[in-house]
């Protein structure tokens, strides 16, 4: 393995912490609804657990409204029981074979807990872009030990890994800063 290989592989794994961070941002539910809030959801279909988008279509209806329509017939009420179940607090109402699921209107002291929700999980990305740093530097450091590259080639990748790192970690913070603000926009 080169250091460009290290190099490489670094920053393909901190492109790809960036895109499962923006994925639990969308799960994080602000004023507006969105499809991709109910993804996390399970319902018992068969004596299994599978995720609502496998048993009914999602989509929504208006800014305020997810709609739920399962593709069985008998699926309705096990899918309403699981959205309520759930740790959303969403309230699902059937209409015929069609559930309604209204965003309720957030208060401010929900917005406040949902920004801590949003900046831990910025913390816990920012802590896997560090440890994916770390162990860029260390096969870097064990190249040099095993006489593959030398001190300066070193030096130079750690410089390029901290840049990587700290280009990453700003995405992070600006994702961070532009979630929060959805979330406090009334």
């Amino acid at each position: 393995m080169t250091i460009a290989d290290i190099k490489k592989t670094a920053e393909q794994k901190m492109a790809k912490s960036i895109e499962a961070f923006k994925g639990e941002l969308q799960k994080i539910r602000t004023g507006r609804a969105h499809p991709g809030i109910l993804d996390q959801v399970q319902v018992d279909y068969y004596g299994s657990m599978v995720p609502i988008s496998q048993v009914a279509n999602v989509s929504l209806l208006d800014a305020r409204t997810i709609s739920v329509q399962p593709w069985e017939k008998g699926m309705g009420p096990k899918i309403e029981k699981a959205i309520r179940e759930s740790d959303l607090g969403l309230n699902p109402s059937t209409q015929g074979d069609l559930l309604r699921v209204p965003m309720p209107a957030l208060t401010e002291e929900r917005r406040r807990e949902l920004t801590k929700v949003v900046r831990g999980t910025g913390e816990d990305c920012k802590v896997a872009v560090r440890n994916l740093r770390r162990d860029a530097n260390e096969q870097v450091k064990k190249l040099v030990k095993d006489k593959l590259a030398s001190e300066d080639d070193e030096r130079r990748a750690q410089d390029d890994v901290q840049k990587l790192t700290d280009r990453t970690v700003a995405e992070i913070d600006r994702l961070v800063q532009g979630k929060e603000a959805e979330i406090m926009a009334v």
